[in-house]
């Protein structure tokens, strides 16, 4: 029984793979673009399941920024992943003690959670640890695949695959900022905070940057479009 959920669940994380294998090459390709080795790298991919947060942090690394800075700017960007994990913990079987909530917990991602709220049935560790092995050797193949090509292909093709994880990150804004005039708002006072930052006020480091443009965005958005009592109890349903 826990050999067929372990299949079943690497089955389900195919095509997390296959996505995380590309994005995760464009992410291999910037690490050598910013002086970063091939092992450090695929180590940081390894221990990290986060493409938004692997990028701001190798970016702080490359500009030599504080440890404060880099804990900051990893609260905000991976803050959602608690949220998803709080959400998960309804679905669990009883079966899930301490110990296996720990390490399912490190793999829980935009995608994975996606996959694992959608079963019908209570999740078992052995489903959920195929359902992230799978998207785990996707992410961490695809950066050292990226690495070693950024290591010895010409700068200028170096330059252009590295535009990969900005566009994965374009195309994830894009459609929900269609459907929702509200998203959009929020997506845009973020990108003009940001740009305000680059250009008028250099002295604040891009994972700060990072940071007061998220913070702001997000706070902006909740205070102008407040989500009702009776959204949030659709939504739950």
């Amino acid at each position: 029984m826990k050999k067929q959920l372990f299949v079943k669940g690497m089955r389900h994380g195919i095509p997390i793979m296959l996505g995380y294998l590309s994005v995760s090459f464009g992410f291999g390709v910037l690490c050598i673009q910013l002086n970063i080795s091939i092992l450090a790298a695929v180590g940081i991919s390894v221990t990290n399941l986060t493409s938004a947060g692997q990028v701001a942090g190798v970016e702080i690394i490359a500009a030599g920024g504080s440890l404060i800075e880099m804990i900051l700017c990893q609260l905000v960007i991976n803050l959602r992943y608690s949220l998803m994990s709080l959400s998960l913990s309804q679905k669990l079987d009883p079966s899930f003690n301490l110990m296996h909530r720990l390490f399912v917990a490190y793999g829980v991602t935009d995608e994975i959670f996606a996959v694992a709220s959608s079963q019908p049935e209570p999740l078992k560790p052995a489903y959920m640890y195929g359902l992230i092995l799978t998207p785990f050797l996707g992410w961490s193949t695809g950066t050292l695949l990226g690495a070693v090509a950024g290591d010895i292909m010409p700068a200028s093709v170096t330059a252009a695959l590295s535009l990969m994880l900005y566009g994965m990150f374009i195309a994830i804004i894009i459609p929900p900022a269609k459907k929702n005039h509200k998203v959009l708002f929020v997506i845009l006072i973020a990108a003009a905070l940001s740009v305000v930052m680059h250009y008028l006020l250099p002295m604040i480091t891009g994972g700060f940057a990072i940071i007061i443009a998220g913070v702001i965005a997000s706070v902006a958005g909740a205070l102008l479009f407040p989500v009702a009592v009776e959204e949030r109890g659709e939504a739950a349903e």
